[in-house]
């Protein structure tokens, strides 16, 4: 049985409150929630029953510490990461000790995948539960891999809701949507882009998702003249299109760190009249935004200079400053990190115990 309810206003705020006396800063407001600014993300480890039982308690210890963002995608780990958030927080809502409606649950859909474990034969598995069944047409895949048609987002989304035992996911991203690129025309992409807004502003009114976004990773950090680059006013231009002044396009996901700091740095969008940065378009149209690799899944947790680690006062380890720069950047709603073991939760989320930077700290840091 699918649990019922979603994240609201009331029990965003309900989770806050217990927390913010030891977490100064620790939880931004966007779209009408209050978002923990570290969020726990599922993407590194092995489909095994190991690493299921990791994340398990990784994502029980995070609530503890103040946690209330839970980031995944169908194909992470072939299912199972969804499938371990769901073992956490189901766990916590039968004891009673956290309600459906204080965390915000994240996924993803458009990239095949295996169920559970790889089959011997990936092509078999495919043709037979994909193009067999009419699921998927062979010219709607992409690079081999991709897929955003409205029939198999639809499938996707209720079997994220099954894996994550929630009647509503509360926002789920097209994955990767620039994989497309490489194969189909600008007309095209068009195209199939609202075809699956379309998918998912009818998901939406179906009480399945409560909003939707785009998750990247090259696409809004590309230069313009990129095969792979994306405008997002052009793609907000879509979703208005598809769903009216009021559509459901609330949030995006790309990657954002020290080592990537394209989309503060870099003028790769169009807008009114002028090249700008990514967070400045994002910033205009209230989007929330999640970055993505926030500690470069784990080669920022070592070796960082002496002189940004000065600049982050109060925290003792590489990976503390490097989240701690993706948190106090302008426009970032939450840092997502992947985390898979007890002491990584315990070190990143020891961040939140210091408060962001100030912007203007922020700006000289950014400004060396």
């Amino acid at each position: 049985m699918l649990i019922p309810g979603f994240a609201t206003a009331e029990g965003t705020a309900r989770f806050r409150a217990r927390h913010e006396s030891r977490l100064p800063g620790h939880f931004r407001q966007a779209n009408g929630l209050w978002i923990s600014t570290i969020g726990l993300g599922t993407y590194l480890g092995e489909p095994t029953p190991a690493f299921d039982e990791r994340y398990t308690e990784a994502v029980t210890r995070a609530v503890a510490l103040g946690t209330n963002h839970f980031d995944s995608a169908i194909n992470y780990r072939h299912q199972r990461s969804e499938r371990s958030i769901a073992a956490a927080l189901g766990t916590m809502f039968d004891a009673g000790t956290l309600r459906r409606d204080e965390v915000v649950i994240a996924t993803k859909g458009g990239f095949l995948t295996f169920d559970s474990e790889e089959p011997p034969d990936p092509a078999a598995y495919f043709h037979e539960k994909l193009i067999a069944t009419g699921l998927v047409r062979p010219e709607e895949v992409a690079a081999g891999c991709h897929v955003m048609s409205p029939r198999y987002l639809e499938n996707q989304i209720d079997q994220s809701r099954r894996n994550l035992g929630v009647e509503t996911i509360d926002l789920y991203y097209l994955h990767n949507p620039e994989t497309q690129l490489g194969e189909i025309s600008r007309a095209e992409f068009d195209h199939r882009l609202r075809g699956a807004f379309a998918a998912l502003e009818d998901a939406v009114g179906a009480g399945k998702i409560r909003s939707y976004g785009t998750a990247t990773w090259n696409a809004y950090r590309q230069e313009p003249e990129s095969r792979e680059s994306l405008s997002l006013a052009e793609i907000l231009r879509v979703a208005e299109e598809v769903g009216g002044k009021d559509h459901h396009f609330r949030a995006v996901q790309l990657p954002f760190n020290l080592a990537m700091p394209e989309a503060l740095a870099a003028r790769t969008q169009s807008w009114e009249g002028h090249l700008t940065s990514f967070l400045e378009v994002a910033r205009a149209h209230h989007l929330m935004v999640f970055a993505s690799a926030s500690i470069m899944q784990g080669h920022l947790a070592q070796g960082l200079p002496a002189d940004i680690r000065r600049s982050f006062p109060g925290l003792s380890t590489d990976a503390q400053c490097a989240l701690q720069f993706v948190r106090s950047a302008p426009g970032i709603t939450c840092a997502l990190v992947g985390m898979s073991r007890r002491e990584h939760v315990e070190e990143n989320l020891a961040t939140a115990r210091v408060a962001p930077l100030t912007t203007e700290d922020f700006r000289r840091l950014f400004a060396r």
